[in-house]
């Protein structure tokens, strides 16, 4: 189980990567669709309530930029992946620190896939492929138009339930 700090996106944004996700799916791939399309900036196996206030209170504060989703990717960690990686820039990252900051030592298990330095914002496309299938979603796809995302939403996400926790 975990939990999530995500960014999600407007409907013109959703429907770009819906039909990126039902390319995968017309070539036998499977597409991840269990979430809806977003961006993790932090995940920790606990963010609790105290921390989700605070880190509302400064999310109301902050200017989230838009999102450009351009880079399609692959890594394997447990799991091979297939994701758009999202462009960055010093906005992006200010925002990235910021939210970091507020969890700072009051979150359980926080991973370190996704703390400053490390984090390479993404949307997954596809998840827990074989190598085969990475290939074949690789080439499915490309090339892939950019797509702008503007950030409706910020919210808790529980892996475990599918929850959301809208924050702003």
């Amino acid at each position: 189980m975990a939990q999530g700090v995500v960014v999600l996106f407007d409907d013109r944004a959703n429907a770009a990567v819906a039909k990126l996700l039902d390319g995968l799916d017309a070539a036998a791939v499977p597409a991840a669709r269990r979430f809806p399309p977003h961006v993790t900036f932090a995940m920790a196996s606990d963010i609790p309530a105290k921390t989700r206030v605070a880190l509302k209170a400064d999310l109301r504060v902050l200017s989230i930029p838009n999102l450009w989703l351009y880079t399609l990717s692959a890594f394997s960690s447990a799991e091979n992946v297939l994701m758009l990686g999202a462009v960055v820039d010093t906005e992006l990252l200010a925002v990235h620190s910021a939210v970091h900051d507020v969890l700072a030592g009051k979150v359980k298990n926080p991973s370190s896939y996704y703390l400053p330095g490390s984090w390479v914002p993404h949307c997954t496309l596809a998840n827990g492929m074989t190598d085969d299938q990475t290939g074949t979603g690789f080439h499915a796809l490309f090339p892939v138009e950019p797509i702008e995302a503007r950030v409706t939403r910020v919210a808790i996400l529980d892996t475990a339930s599918g929850d959301l926790d809208i924050l702003v």
